[in-house]
């Protein structure tokens, strides 16, 4: 019998929208660097990037796909309290229209051994879990984390909630073997006695039984202790090891069969030969921080009047970054609320990229990653890592949208687009790299060693086509877009000069994107009221896709949005 393939469902699932690879712009005043080298390790080409996190993911996608080892996203929870005036059905629709379009960038981004990792609570942690699984693939499933973020029962519930989830996913599916070990924890470290004055240190017995369903015939034998005892398996157990190596070990005196010396033989694990010890998926908040550290955090880097209500303590994201990173490794967080993902990656010597669209990225993030990179900032996990300053970030914002219309409705390379940006912007969109040359003046960027581009908004003439064609060579392609070609048909051109490839532009890309959408969030204070009766599935897709600027103007967009919760969401 076939398996049925089972899927979440809800309204919309079926727009996607069509977005526009923006580049990105970086402005040198917002950027922020170390006056001198504080380390050997110190990092200067970390990434804030302030724009729509969806246009901003896909900005990043050509360069850095497959190049992520850790993604760590909070995003808002979606626990109603935004939505009391609106059907739940819509809103549950909107919530997962937003978060699969960015996770199937985000999977693009990571490495092969890459992880993300997203806190969630209850609200939309199972129905998170089954979306992941579509877009990552059940079997890269890795662990459930629970977070204990409370340090008190909430005494206003019978049963109140103690925890939120931490959701795990990797690339592939043994991706959580390159996890690194923890520390061993100081309540570890007792467990570990010397009963018997062993000259190797303190040490922890462990069991030496295994399961039955893949075990040998040379795991099945009798160990007799040193008193004289006989111990065969237990029912339904085997022997870990094959009788060889069990031997082996007890010449070695790493078996101990309790203080009388008849006890069940069990292993011997020393501390002085443990590298670490490995997570599991109970984080309590002794170890990794909770809500009251986490705003203290904040509080102290901010004051009291500062615009985050859940944020997450640096506790937390050094134990994630620490499992799925290694120094130097590239760390992304695409809700950046607070910025203290980059602050604990910037403190752990790993490299990062965030994205925030709210204008506390200027008011709040950048002070704070200053106060990082000064060595100012002696709070959160500073001290722990002996942080002392350092290294620096470069500030970049979305560009505008390429193509726009003007007074007559007729479809136009937006003006504020200058000759180099155009070029990159091209770049982009034709998947070529963009690296202008300095010996070749049509060399604007290159999708392999012989497979070059040009762009120019001038009309090429025949003429002009043929000093191209010989300058690029039998030997090289290039990709010329331009406003026009006169004097000569595409068909004629493609024989006359097999080296080129003509393209016009703006005509070349109209079809691709939607062009003009600064904003794939959705502010839901600005959405309208619902309807007292029922709605249809068509009325709730026309809500859905219905919002206000910024300046109040109603406009229509054809894709499920939501951002704008996103800005306090850390």
């Amino acid at each position: 019998m076939k398996k049925q393939k089972l899927e979440l469902t809800w309204i919309g699932k079926e727009l996607r929208p069509k977005l526009e690879a923006r580049i990105l712009l970086e402005d040198a005043a917002r950027s922020y660097h170390a006056k001198s080298r504080v380390g050997e390790r110190d990092i200067f080409d970390n990434q804030l990037i302030f724009g729509d996190n969806l246009l901003a993911l896909k900005a990043l996608e050509q360069e850095y796909a497959g190049r992520v080892k850790c993604v760590f996203i909070d995003p808002p929870y979606n626990t109603g309290s935004a939505f009391t005036h609106y059907d739940d059905g819509l809103e549950h629709s909107i919530w997962l229209g937003l978060m699969r379009d960015r996770l199937e960038i985000i999977r693009r981004l990571m490495s092969d051994d890459g992880s993300l990792w997203i806190t969630i609570d209850d609200n939309e942690c199972h129905y998170l879990k089954v979306l992941c699984d579509e877009v990552f693939g059940r079997g890269n499933f890795v662990a459930n984390v629970v977070w204990q973020k409370r340090t008190s029962p909430d005494n206003r519930l019978r049963l109140g909630n103690a925890h939120d989830h931490v959701l795990v996913y990797g690339k592939s599916p043994l991706m959580h073997q390159t996890f690194n070990q923890l520390q061993v924890s100081e309540s570890r470290k007792k467990d570990f006695k010397n009963p018997d004055g062993d000259q190797r240190g303190a040490w922890a017995s462990t069991d030496f039984t295994g399961m039955t369903g893949h075990a040998t015939k040379s795991q099945f034998y009798t160990i007799v202790s040193p008193n004289g005892k006989k111990h065969p398996p237990p029912e339904g157990r085997c022997w870990a090891i094959s009788e060889d190596n069990f031997n082996k070990l007890m010449l070695e005196n790493r078996v101990w069969f309790g203080a009388d010396g008849n006890a069940r033989p069990r292993l011997k694990r020393f501390l002085s030969e443990m590298e670490g010890q490995n997570a599991w998926s109970w984080w309590s908040n002794d170890e990794v921080g909770h809500n009251q550290e986490a705003k203290k955090e904040i509080n102290t880097l901010f004051g009291a009047d500062n615009p985050f209500d859940t944020p997450k303590p640096e506790r937390l994201l050094q134990r994630i970054i620490h499992l799925a990173t290694n120094p130097n490794d590239l760390v992304l967080d695409s809700f950046a609320g607070s910025g203290t993902t980059g602050a604990v990656a910037h403190k752990m010597g790993r490299r990062w990229i965030m994205i925030e669209l709210g204008e506390h990225c200027h008011t709040h993030i950048i002070p704070r990653l200053q106060k990082v990179i000064d060595g100012t900032d002696q709070g959160g996990i500073s001290k722990a890592v002996d942080w002392q300053g350092g290294g620096g970030f470069r500030y970049y914002h979305l560009a505008p949208t390429l193509i726009i219309k003007d007074r007559w409705g007729n479809d136009i390379i937006n003006p504020e687009y200058n000759a180099a940006m155009l070029a990159e912007a091209l770049c982009k969109l034709e998947a070529f790299t963009y690296a202008p040359s300095e010996v070749h003046w049509w060399q604007q960027g290159y999708s392999s060693e012989t497979d070059f581009i040009y762009v120019t908004t001038q009309s090429l003439s025949v003429a002009q086509l043929q000093v191209l064609s010989d300058e690029v060579g039998a030997h090289r392609s290039l990709l010329v877009c331009c406003s026009a070609f006169r004097g000569i048909k595409s068909s004629e051109a493609m024989v006359r000069f097999p080296n080129l490839s003509l393209k016009k532009i703006p005509k070349m890309v109209l079809s691709r994107c939607e062009w003009g959408h600064d904003d794939y969030s959705l502010n839901v204070a600005n959405l309208p009221m619902a309807e007292p009766t029922p709605v249809s599935v068509s009325q709730a897709s026309e809500v859905a896709n219905t919002r206000k600027t910024p300046r109040g103007k109603v406009v229509r967009d054809d894709a499920p949005l939501l951002d704008g919760l996103f800005e306090a969401s850390e």
